[in-house]
C-alpha cells in the first residue's frame, strides 16, 4: 500500500510540475502590492524583453508608469510599458477604459522621445469602454459636490465611465467601429442622461461626434478580439510569454482597497481574469511590486505615514510626485501588515522591492509589523477607514547602512545591513524578494535568483 501511495503521490507531483511549467509559459502577472507608484513599469519593462505579448487589464489613464530606457524617461498612462519592446505585441484589454484623445496624445509624446511605430505594436479590445470628455467633466463636478469629503480622484473620468458601464449606458470600441448612426444615437442618449443628473455639463454633441468619426478611422487598424488573440497565443506550442501589467495597486482595488479612497476597478488578481478573459488556471507567476518604504497619493488612512522631516527626506530623495497627478506623495515606513494582506489576496509567488537606495541616508529604518487598536493586536486588515485611522503601528527598528547602494548590481555586494533589511521583510511576509531596485534605470535592478 505504501508503494502504491508513493507512486500515486509521485504521479501527482509530476502532473503538478507539468501544470506549473505550462502556466509559467503562458501568463505572468505584475501587480502593485501597496497604494500604487511602486515601480511596476520598471519591472514590466524588464520582463517584457522576454515577452511576446504585454497586456493592460484594468483602469485607464488615471494610472501612470515611468520607464527609463536607453537614457530616456517615458511616462505611460494607457500604453502598456512593454510597448518599448519592439519585438512584442502590446494589448489594451476589455477591462480598461480608454480616453482616445489621451491615448493618441500619449503616443505622440512618447514618439517625440524616440518610441517608434507604437501603433503597429498595439492591439485594443473591441469590448473596451470609452471614456468621453463628459465623463471627465462629471468626475470634476462630483468631486466639487463632495466638498471636504472628496476622495481626491485624478478627474480623468474613470469612475463615471465605470458607472456608465455598470448602468449599461456606456459605449464600447465596437460601438464606435460599428454603425456610426447607432453610435451617434447612443452617444446623444448618454449626453441627455448625464445632463439630467449634471445640469452644468457642457457638451457640444455634434462636434464630439465629428471628432469620434475621425478617431474611428485612426483606431480601426488596432482593434481586435483580444480574448481570442490571447487564447490563441496560449494554445501555441511555442513558449509564448504573456505578461500582464497591473495598473494602480491592490490597496486601491474597489473591493479590497481602503474604500472609499480607491479606484473604480479591480486592480488585484481578479481584474486580470475579468479584464482580459484569462482563466485562473492559465496564470503562472504573480509578481508583486513594493517600494522599500510606503507611499500613497491623495486622501485616506495611512498607518505608517511620516509627517515629519523623515517623511520629507523620503519624499525628496525618492522624487515622490505622482506621474499622472503631479501631486506630492505621502511617505512612510515599510508596512508588512499591508504587504501580508495584499500577498494573501493575490497569491504572490515573489516580490520586487524597488527604491532601496532611497533609504541609504538613514541612521535607522523601521518596519511596521503589527496593528493595534486600543492595545489589542488586530488579526486582519481593517475594512473600515475609521478603524484604520485608530491604528497604532508596532515597529521593528533596524540599523541603517549609511552607504550608497546605487551602483551595486549583485545582492551579496550590498551593505550587510541593507541585505539584512531585505531579508527581514522577506521573512515577515513569507514571500521571496526576487528583485531589488537601487536606481531608476532597468540596469539598476538586482536579480537574486
Amino acid at each position: 500500500m505504501a508503494a502504491n501511495g508513493t507512486t500515486a503521490n509521485n504521479n501527482s507531483v509530476a502532473q503538478a510540475s507539468k501544470r506549473r511549467k505550462l502556466n509559467n509559459n503562458h501568463v505572468t502577472v505584475v501587480l502593485g502590492a501597496q497604494w500604487g507608484d511602486e515601480g511596476k513599469g520598471k519591472v514590466v519593462d524588464m520582463l517584457a524583453t522576454k515577452a511576446n505579448i504585454v497586456c493592460r487589464c484594468s483602469g485607464g489613464n488615471n494610472a501612470g508608469h515611468t520607464v527609463v530606457a536607453d537614457g530616456k524617461e517615458y511616462d505611460f498612462h494607457l500604453l502598456p510599458s512593454g510597448i518599448i519592446n519592439k519585438n512584442c505585441t502590446s494589448v489594451i484589454g476589455n477591462g480598461v477604459v480608454i480616453h482616445l484623445p489621451g491615448l493618441f496624445e500619449e503616443g505622440e509624446k512618447a514618439a517625440k522621445k524616440g518610441l517608434v511605430n507604437w501603433q503597429d505594436r498595439l492591439l485594443i479590445s473591441n469590448r473596451a469602454h470609452l471614456v468621453f470628455d463628459l465623463h471627465q467633466q462629471i468626475d470634476g463636478l462630483q468631486e466639487k459636490e463632495k466638498g471636504k469629503n472628496s476622495i481626491g480622484t485624478t478627474k480623468k473620468g474613470i469612475g463615471p465611465t465605470y458607472s456608465s458601464k455598470a448602468s449599461r449606458s456606456g459605449l464600447r470600441i465596437c460601438d464606435l467601429l460599428g454603425n456610426f448612426d447607432k453610435f451617434s444615437e447612443k452617444f446623444r442618449n448618454l449626453v441627455c442622461v448625464s445632463k439630467r443628473t449634471f445640469p452644468d455639463l457642457e457638451v457640444d454633441t455634434e462636434k464630439e461626434l465629428e471628432r469620434y468619426k475621425e478617431f474611428a478611422k485612426m483606431i480601426s487598424p488596432m482593434v481586435t478580439d483580444t480574448i481570442f488573440l490571447i487564447h490563441e497565443a496560449m494554445k501555441d506550442d511555442k513558449e509564448n510569454m504573456i505578461l500582464v501589467e497591473g495598473a494602480n495597486a491592490t490597496m486601491l482595488d474597489i473591493d479590497f482597497g481602503t474604500y472609499p479612497y480607491v479606484t473604480s476597478s479591480n486592480c488585484s488578481i481578479g481584474g486580470v481574469m475579468t479584464g482580459l478573459g484569462i482563466p485562473a488556471c492559465s496564470i503562472g507567476n504573480v509578481y508583486g511590486v513594493t517600494k522599500a518604504y510606503t507611499t500613497r497619493v491623495g486622501d485616506g488612512a495611512f498607518p505608517t505615514e511620516l509627517c515629519d522631516e523623515l517623511g520629507d527626506t523620503l519624499q525628496n530623495r525618492g522624487h515622490e510626485w505622482g506621474v499622472t497627478t503631479k501631486r506630492k506623495r505621502r511617505c512612510g515606513w515599510m508596512d508588512t501588515v499591508l504587504l501580508n494582506y495584499t500577498r494573501m489576496i493575490n497569491g504572490f509567488t515573489a516580490l520586487a522591492m524597488t527604491k532601496l537606495d532611497i533609504l541609504d541616508v538613514f541612521d535607522e529604518v523601521k518596519i511596521g509589523v503589527a496593528y493595534k487598536v486600543r492595545g489589542k493586536v488586530l488579526d486582519s486588515f481593517p475594512a473600515h477607514q475609521d478603524v484604520l485611522k485608530e491604528v497604532e503601528v508596532e515597529y521593528l527598528t533596524m540599523p541603517g547602512w549609511k552607504t550608497s547602494t546605487e551602483n551595486v548590481r549583485i545582492f551579496e555586494e550590498l551593505p550587510v545591513k541593507a541585505q539584512a533589511y531585505v531579508k527581514k521583510v522577506e521573512e515577515l511576509i513569507n514571500c521571496p524578494i526576487k528583485w531589488v531596485g537601487v536606481g531608476k534605470s532597468r540596469e539598476s535592478m538586482i536579480t537574486r535568483f
